[in-house]
Order: C-alpha cells, then sequence, then structure tokens
C-alpha cells in the first residue's frame, strides 16, 4: 500500500491496519524461527508498510495538536 493510500484512510482504519500488520509480523517471524518461512522479503514489506501507517498516524496527532 502507498502512502497516499495510507492517509486516505481513517484513524481507525489505520489503526486496525496498524494491529493487523503487528499480528501478520509477528506471524512471520515465528514462522521464520521454526524454518517454515517461505517467502522472507514478506518480512521486509510488512514492517515498512507498519511504519508508513504509524507515520500517517502521528502526522494526524501533530496536525491534531498544532490546530488547537
Amino acid at each position: 500500500m502507498k502512502i497516499t493510500e495510507i492517509r486516505e484512510l481513517s484513524t481507525e482504519e489505520l489503526q486496525v491496519r496498524l494491529r493487523d500488520l503487528k499480528q501478520e509480523r509477528l506471524n512471520l517471524r515465528l514462522q521464520q524461527s521454526t524454518g517454515q518461512l517461505e517467502n522472507s522479503a514478506r518480512l521486509r514489506l510488512v514492517r515498512r508498510e507498519a511504519a508508513r501507517v504509524m507515520t500517517a498516524l502521528s502526522e494526524r496527532r501533530l496536525q491534531g495538536a498544532s490546530a488547537e
């Protein structure tokens, strides 16, 4: 998901997406530790997408704080 698509989501959707990405990352790390992970590049993609979502959430928090 691109950052422009992420910025279009609501705050609630971003929080749900972040929770899902964290859960997926946990599952991928467990698969990697047991040797069952087939696509190790997926770990990197999930980590980066989670960072994008956290960035969008931080931007919204900062915009809300500056508006007050």
